[in-house]
C-alpha cells in the first residue's frame, strides 16, 4: 500500500525585492533559493506530519539560471520518499515573472514558460510518530 504522503506537493510564490540584489545586474545569490526551499519544506512537514520538522541535508543542488531582483519565484517541494522519520523532497525554484527595467521603471513580464533557476533534493526529519 502506498504512503499517502508520497507525492504531496507544496508551492509558494515570492517577489524578490531589489534590496536582495547582491551582484551586478541585480543578480540574487543562490542561497536566496535555499532559504525559500527551507520555508516550503517546513509547510510540507506540517502538512504530512503535523510538525515543522528539521532540514537535515541536501544531496544535490543545481543552479541552472540566474535569479534577479524584480523576479517572482515559484518554489515547489514534492515528497519523493517516506522513511520512518525522514522524508526526501525534490525542490524547484522557477522564475514566473521578471522585472524589465529596460522597458520602464516598473515594467515586468510573465515568463512563459517559467525559467527553472534552481533545483535540489533534500532530506528533512520529523519526530517519531506518537
Amino acid at each position: 500500500m502506498s504512503d499517502p504522503r508520497l507525492g504531496v506537493t507544496v508551492t509558494h510564490r515570492r517577489y524578490v525585492p531589489y534590496s536582495h540584489a547582491h551582484y551586478a545586474g541585480n543578480l540574487v545569490d543562490g542561497a536566496y533559493a535555499l532559504g525559500l526551499f527551507g520555508d516550503v519544506a517546513t509547510e510540507v512537514c506540517i502538512r504530512t506530519d503535523g510538525d515543522e520538522g528539521l532540514f537535515a541535508s541536501y544531496s544535490d543542488v543545481q543552479f541552472r539560471a540566474p535569479m534577479k531582483a524584480g523576479d517572482v519565484l515559484e518554489v515547489t517541494a514534492t515528497v519523493t520518499r517516506v522513511g520512518t522519520r525522514s522524508r526526501t523532497i525534490d525542490f524547484a525554484a522557477r522564475v514566473v515573472c521578471r522585472g524589465r527595467p529596460d522597458k520602464g521603471e516598473s515594467a515586468a513580464e510573465v515568463c512563459d514558460p517559467p525559467i527553472v533557476a534552481v533545483t535540489a533534493t533534500g532530506t528533512v526529519v520529523v519526530p517519531p510518530a506518537a
